[in-house]
């Protein structure tokens, strides 16, 4: 028994010392980050590091003296938006049909979309779009960003749907209900935590998508990934403003999984346990 608990002891401080060991590898970077954000361009890159310095707002003051850097937040907002409201309005129905008829390779085949390099499909989207008068347009940018969404809502809520145990559709069905009834009015709630996690996921991957927002946008629809590349020059890079850039980037998606925290991880845990 003495042996039981002291090894129970060693697991725990181990398991303790991992977890603070992954966390200072996580905050690291990005405390790093914020710091920077508030350096001049010279401390950035100084060698060795400054860890003490006069903090300055000057790259927060140059973002919307410089740049029209809240436009670019507001193209961003809309694509993001934009794409995982489609994500969901496309995704949701089709992890639900997927788990009613147990047919999952169309899911597959959306998986394997999502795992191939997006300069597959950057180019006949281009040319496609380019047809359509389409470039630099919100459409373009929500309808390339929903093949980051789509798979990812599939796949999340694909477990949630499987969870239902059968006799709730069966019942139903002797109810009279239709599909699509059973879809939206009994499937729907009960996978509602499965809904906020895929919603959540979506909207960081896509905010945070680069490419096809550097290529399919213009002055008018770039967004704020794309438009932090302007500070990074042929002969210097603005790091101060980069940093800065960076740091408000990193907030909007940061925030939201602040306030949904405790459904994202019971959400999680939830879609990992299949019954």
């Amino acid at each position: 028994m003495t042996d039981l608990a002291s090894n129970d002891r060693w697991f725990s401080r181990l398991n303790t010392l991992l977890l603070i060991l992954a966390g200072i590898i996580v905050i690291t970077p990005t405390a790093w980050m914020v710091l920077s954000s508030f350096k001049q361009s010279f401390e950035v890159t100084a060698y060795p590091p400054t860890l003490f310095f006069s903090p300055t707002l000057d790259n927060y003051r140059s973002l919307s003296d410089t740049t029209p850097f809240p436009q670019y937040a507001l193209n961003s907002m809309i694509v993001t938006v934009g794409s995982t409201s489609l994500g969901l309005l496309l995704g949701a129905p089709a992890a639900f049909v997927a788990s009613w008829t147990r047919i999952t390779w169309p899911a597959v085949v959306t998986l394997v979309a999502r795992m191939a390099p997006g300069t597959l499909f950057l180019l006949p989207w281009y040319l496609m779009f380019r047809q359509f008068d389409m470039i630099g347009s919100y459409w373009a940018l929500i309808l390339t960003h929903a093949v980051i969404t789509m798979p990812i809502v599939i796949w999340v809520l694909l477990p949630f749907f499987d969870n239902i145990p059968r006799s709730v559709y069966e019942a139903a069905q002797v109810d009279g209900c239709s599909p699509f009834r059973i879809f939206y009015r009994i499937a729907l709630p009960l996978v509602s935590s499965g809904l906020a996690v895929s919603a959540i996921l979506a909207f960081v991957f896509s905010w945070n998508y680069f490419l096809f927002s550097l290529v399919l946008s213009n002055s008018d629809t770039k967004t704020l990934i794309a438009a932090s590349f302007n500070f990074i020059g042929e002969g210097s890079t603005n790091w101060g403003g980069l940093m800065a850039a960076a740091t408000l980037i990193a907030l909007p998606p940061l925030i939201l999984a602040t306030i949904v925290q405790r459904w994202l991880i019971s959400g999680l845990t939830l879609g990992a346990v299949k019954g």
